[in-house]
């Protein structure tokens, strides 16, 4: 596919974590996140912007003694992207585009799209379409059969009464489209995948030495498992990485140390 790039739909929200032991300190909101994407040389020429609109913040009160956190979500008038916004997406720069679950209608209006684009290129030219189920609203269930990859949360299969990956994988297979990557992270339980032929992969979780901060760890494993499957890899090679680096990243505050640097 060339230099083709991986786009990703979803909504940006500033966390502030304040990391306590009794009491969470003051805080100050701070207006860094353009300049941090360009420093990660992530392309933002597509973000869609809304004056009128507050920036989402979160902040984030996370425990050190026990790694639990609690979330103040504050500034909720942003929209969510439209299927508006995404017509203006030139889809030839693109070989995987990513959905985050949120606005489900107009995201199937987003992914038909592709499909229809995708209908017109020989099967090796094609964008591979993931999405990403992970709150319990019944709108988000609709996407199950639109992605060649999907992401199911661990809560969304225990919404559905599964208690293990591998059961959630089996019970939930039927709803994603023919073909399709079923997969579902479990936290300290590694992470499982069901492809057509059936067969559950597993990869074992790699925990850190001592649990610093798990915000992100989900986004992060989806990153990792699309970064590694986009390359050609093999899904069991996909699960095994996004478990390393979301491990690696429950380790350290924030994204920066994820990659130990070199000596």
């Amino acid at each position: 596919m060339g230099d083709k790039k991986i786009l990703c739909i979803g909504l940006v929200c500033l966390d502030i974590i304040n990391v306590v032991d009794k009491y969470p300190e003051e805080d100050t909101d701070s207006s860094f996140v353009l300049a941090d994407f360009c420093r990660y040389d992530i392309d933002v020429s597509l973000l869609a912007e809304r004056a009128e609109c507050s920036f989402p913040a979160s902040v984030v009160i996370s425990n050190v003694r026990t790694g639990s956190r609690t979330i103040l979500h504050m500034n909720r008038n942003l929209p969510d992207v439209s299927a508006e916004d995404f017509s203006r997406v030139d889809l030839s720069q693109y070989k995987w585009i990513h959905w985050e679950g949120r606005n489900a209608e107009e995201q199937v209006k987003m992914i038909q799209r592709v499909e229809h684009y995708n209908s017109t290129l020989p099967e090796d030219k094609r964008i591979t379409i993931s999405v990403e189920i992970e709150k319990t609203r019944e709108p988000l269930y609709q996407l199950f059969p639109y992605g060649d990859v999907v992401f199911v949360s661990k809560d969304v299969a225990r919404h559905f009464g599964f208690q293990t990956a591998a059961d959630a994988l089996r019970g939930l297979y039927g709803r994603v489209k023919k073909g399709a990557v079923l997969i579902c992270a479990w936290a300290e339980k590694g992470a499982d995948a069901m492809g057509p032929d059936g067969a559950v992969v597993h990869s074992d979780a790699f925990p850190p030495e001592a649990l610093v901060d798990t915000l992100g760890a989900g986004d992060t494993f989806n990153a990792s498992v699309i970064f590694t499957l986009s390359h050609g890899k093999s899904l069991q090679e996909a699960l095994s990485f996004g478990c390393q680096v979301a491990g690696r990243k429950c380790g350290v505050h924030g994204y920066d140390d994820i990659v130990p640097q070199k000596q």
